[in-house]
């Protein structure tokens, strides 16, 4: 695959839309759902896992699970008597990724071409 079939669509978004990405970014503004999903970005594994790699509880991770479940962000399959979570797909690997991407970046001061000249070059 080509770099511009891997991009992403640049198309304006209407408003359901908006309101969909807004609540799945809100989901993301919450450090232990970002820990849960880096740890997932890793490996699959379960509560217990997760909870320890967290540093929280059996019972608040269930509870953030069972929000990004409903996001769509992870999925949850059992395996004896536990449930073992991965990320949903790649795309939630990809926006893990872009934001560790773009806070390294800003971090260490440097700046990518802004994404209005990189529009007016595919035209």
């Amino acid at each position: 695959m080509g770099e511009e079939e891997d991009a992403a669509p640049t198309s304006r978004l209407d408003a359901a839309s908006a309101a969909k990405i807004a609540t799945t970014l809100q989901a993301l503004a919450t450090p232990s759902r970002l820990m849960i999903l880096t740890r997932l970005r890793e490996a699959p594994c379960t509560v217990t896992d997760l909870a320890e790699s967290a540093g929280m509880g059996p019972s608040a991770v269930s509870h953030q699970l069972r929000l990004l479940r409903n996001l769509g962000l992870v999925t949850g399959t059992r395996s004896g008597k536990n449930i073992v979570y991965a990320l949903y797909d790649n795309h939630v690997a990809a926006l893990l990724d872009q934001a560790v991407y773009h806070i390294e970046h800003l971090r260490l001061g440097i700046a990518d071409a802004p994404a209005t000249a990189l529009a007016r070059g595919r035209a």
